[in-house]
């Protein structure tokens, strides 16, 4: 497990070139790993408080099992977004989900990503396929997550400084989606231009975003 002080500094980027992008990574000799599927459960407490007050409670699997909880550190960073994270591998991800049920957790929401991730230098570069869009999440200390954009032309101003989960909400509101979980299913039978609330979502120098 990682230390309770452990911080996850990142920002993201929309991709309307993902293929363009991945271009320039190869041309920068950024090392690669496959692309894989992520399905993740977000479970709430009883009282329904952890969204609201900026906490997640998350199970993800891939190719391993993870439970995850997220939070706001007490202080945080304009320039980026920044969450105290801990994190830990399990061994069944069935076992785990009727574990937080048993505690009084519930799944509520479920979100699918394909990711492909790039380790460049001092921060690792996550092409996100989402069912709404495709992203790109720098993820290191400021200083890295500053050069990686500007040496992948990425406009520091157009950075988004929320979560997925959030991205989905405004779409779905904007859009009148009957749905909560975001999967690729979901939006299968719904068109969807994200490029249209991007300005809703670019930090503009404003402090991060849960």
């Amino acid at each position: 497990m990682p230390p309770a002080n452990h911080l996850e500094t990142e920002v993201k980027f929309h991709l309307p070139d993902p293929d363009g992008l991945k271009q320039r990574l190869r041309e920068l000799g950024v090392a690669a790993a496959a692309e894989h599927f992520e399905t993740n459960i977000r479970f709430e407490n009883p009282e329904g408080s952890l969204m609201p007050s900026d906490r997640l409670l998350r199970l993800r699997t891939d190719s391993t099992c993870r439970l995850t909880f997220k939070k706001r550190p007490a202080v945080r960073d304009g320039e980026c977004k920044t969450y105290q994270e801990l994190e830990v591998e399990v061994s069944d991800f069935e076992t785990m989900a009727a574990i937080l049920n048993q505690l009084g957790f519930e799944a509520v929401q479920r979100y699918d990503k394909r990711r492909q991730v790039f380790t460049w230098q001092t921060v690792e570069l996550c092409i996100d396929t989402m069912p709404f869009g495709t992203f790109l999440e720098i993820e290191g200390d400021e200083a890295g997550i500053k050069n990686a954009a500007a040496v992948l032309s990425l406009p520091w101003e157009e950075r988004i400084l929320t979560n997925y989960l959030a991205i989905f909400d405004l779409l779905r509101k904007g859009e009148r989606l009957p749905f909560n979980d975001v999967t690729f299913e979901n939006f299968a039978a719904f068109r969807v231009d994200v490029g249209s609330y991007l300005p809703q979502l670019w930090a503009k120098g404003q402090v991060d975003q849960p």
